[in-house]
C-alpha cells in the first residue's frame, strides 16, 4: 500500500526538520511507496522557508503554500485532494503525534477497515486548556452523532484515499472526519497512539474554537442524519408545531365554555395561531430542503450511496468523483 502523508503547517519552523526525519525515518523503514505533502497554512515565521528546503533536496516532499491562513481543516482538504498514493495519514506538524505510530494504524486498514483514527489515551497536554474541554467535547460528540470514540479530536489517522477524497471539508470539520467518513460506509476503528508534550512553538488551537466545534456538530448531526431528506427533519417539528396548535387551540375553547374566560385575552389562543404559522413554515422549510438536497445531488454529481465495489463492469454504470491508479 503507497501512502501519502499530509500534515498541515502553521508557525511550525523549529519542529519542521524534526518533523521530516521522524517522518522519513518511519516511511523508509516500512519500505512503502510515499510521499510528505506538507501545507503550509499561512505561516508568518520561516516555515516557508524551511519547507521550500526541504522540496528541494527531496523530490518526495510536495509542498503546498497557502497565500494567508485559512485553518487546519483547509489544509487538510487540500492535502487530501493533492494526494497520489492508495493511502492518506494525517498528523499535525508539531511533533505531538508520534510518527512511529503510523505502521499500526496503516496495518488496521490493511486488515481491511477503511479509517484508523488515534486514541492519545495518555495525553500531554494541560488539564483545563485542553483536555477538560476534549473529554467534554468528546462525550457531547458520541452521544449526538451515535459514534463510539474516546478522542475524535486526534489528528493522527490513517485512511483510504478514494474514501478521503469523497468528503467535504469545511469550517471546523477535519475533527469529525471519522464521522463524515462511516456515514459515508467507511468501517473505522479506533487505535492508542502515543502523544508528546510540544517542543517548540505554541498551540494555534485553544477553548475559544469550542463555540466553532459545537456550531459544526449541529451541521454534521444534520448531513449524517436528514441530509438526503430534510423533510424528515423539518416535517417532524411541523408537525409538533401543528399537534401543540391544536392542543392549546382547544384548551382555549375549553377555557371559553367551562369557565367563561375571553378567548380573545386568552394567550392560549395566540399560543395555537404561534404554533400553526410554525408549522406551516417548518413543512415550507422541509419543501425547500428537499429540492435543494435533490439540486445538490444533480449538480455535484454526488449520490447519497457509496459502492464499495463493482465487478465485471467496463466501466462504471455510476457517477465517480474521482478514479486512482492502482
Amino acid at each position: 500500500m503507497s501512502v501519502s502523508v499530509v500534515v498541515p503547517i502553521h508557525n511550525e519552523a523549529d519542529n519542521i526538520p524534526l518533523l521530516y526525519e521522524a517522518l522519513t525515518s518511519v516511511m523508509q523503514r516500512m519500505r512503502v511507496r510515499y510521499e510528505i505533502i506538507l501545507v503550509n497554512d499561512g505561516s508568518n515565521d520561516d516555515s516557508s522557508m524551511r519547507l521550500g528546503e526541504l522540496a528541494e533536496k527531496d523530490s518526495l516532499v510536495k509542498v503546498i503554500d497557502f497565500r494567508k491562513n485559512y485553518g487546519q481543516t483547509a489544509a487538510m482538504q487540500a492535502g487530501i485532494q493533492a494526494a497520489s498514493m492508495d493511502a492518506i495519514v494525517l498528523l499535525d506538524g508539531d511533533l505531538q503525534n508520534d510518527p512511529n505510530d503510523i505502521p499500526n494504524l496503516l496495518a488496521k486498514l490493511d486488515e481491511g477497515f477503511d479509517l484508523a483514527h488515534g486514541w492519545r489515551k495518555d495525553r500531554q497536554d494541560t488539564f483545563l486548556a485542553r483536555k477538560l474541554p476534549s473529554k467534554m467535547a468528546n462525550l457531547l460528540i458520541s452521544k449526538v452523532t451515535g459514534f463510539p470514540a474516546h478522542d475524535i479530536g486526534c489528528t493522527l489517522k490513517a485512511i483510504k484515499t478514494d474514501i478521503a477524497q469523497e468528503l467535504d471539508l469545511h469550517g471546523e470539520m477535519h475533527r469529525f472526519i471519522p464521522i463524515l467518513a462511516h456515514w459515508r460506509g467507511a468501517r473505522c476503528v479506533e487505535v492508542e497512539t502515543t502523544h508528546h508534550p510540544r517542543l517548540y512553538g505554541q498551540s494555534k488551537y485553544g477553548i475559544s474554537r469550542t463555540l466553532r466545534v459545537l456550531l459544526d456538530l449541529v451541521t454534521v448531526k444534520y448531513l449524517i442524519h436528514y441530509s438526503a431528506s430534510p423533510m424528515k427533519l423539518f416535517g417532524s417539528i411541523g408537525l409538533a408545531s401543528f399537534l401543540l396548535s391544536g392542543i392549546t387551540g382547544i384548551s382555549a375553547v375549553w377555557m371559553k365554555l367551562g369557565s367563561g374566560v375571553e378567548m380573545t385575552g386568552n394567550f392560549l389562543l395566540f399560543l395555537a395561531a404561534l404554533f400553526s404559522v410554525a408549522g406551516m413554515q417548518f413543512l415550507f422549510f422541509g419543501i425547500l430542503g428537499e429540492v435543494c438536497s435533490r439540486i445538490y445531488f444533480a449538480s455535484q454529481n454526488k449520490t447519497n450511496y457509496t459502492i464499495r465495489r463493482t465487478m465485471n463492469f467496463e466501466e462504471p454504470t455510476i457517477p465517480f468523483r474521482r478514479r486512482h491508479a492502482a
